[in-house]
């Protein structure tokens, strides 16, 4: 239970626009299922960015002052491999991929690894990533 005059954090991704690794991994692997391509990351971790929303609903739950604040900062990884492997082998997104196709998984990885590789080129890789910080005040 939150005392009266506390305070409530919440942050998000922001939209996948915004946040390039997930952004072209989504892309590159709908290109190997286009009637359904896997759209975990872009429906869930980067499919709740609507502040206006999430500040209206605090609001109405009874959270007075609610501010947002975007944070934008650069993802790093040693190799355009490693994002990949993370987002299509260690998100639930491998589930998706599977869920098509449970031998293509490895192609899947492959494809993400080599659009990126094509975006930001071989050797260590640096993408924008952003969300928001969602700050609410409880009414007293």
């Amino acid at each position: 239970m939150l005392k009266p005059s506390g305070r409530f954090l919440l942050n998000v991704w922001d939209r996948i626009e915004e946040n390039e690794f997930a952004e072209i991994v989504v892309k590159s692997v709908a290109t190997l299922f286009p009637d359904n391509p896997p759209m975990f990351l872009a429906r869930t971790p980067h499919g709740h960015y609507d502040t206006a929303s999430l500040e209206a609903q605090l609001r109405a739950v009874g959270f007075g002052a609610v501010t947002t604040e975007i944070v934008t900062r650069e993802s790093q990884a040693p190799n355009a491999l490693s994002v990949a492997i993370g987002y299509c082998q260690g998100t639930p997104m491998k589930n998706e991929i599977e869920a098509h196709d449970p031998d293509r998984l490895a192609e899947a990885t492959d494809v993400a690894a080599a659009a990126i590789t094509k975006q930001f080129g071989p050797g260590p890789v640096s993408g924008k990533i952003q969300a928001h910080i969602i700050t609410a005040l409880r009414n007293s």
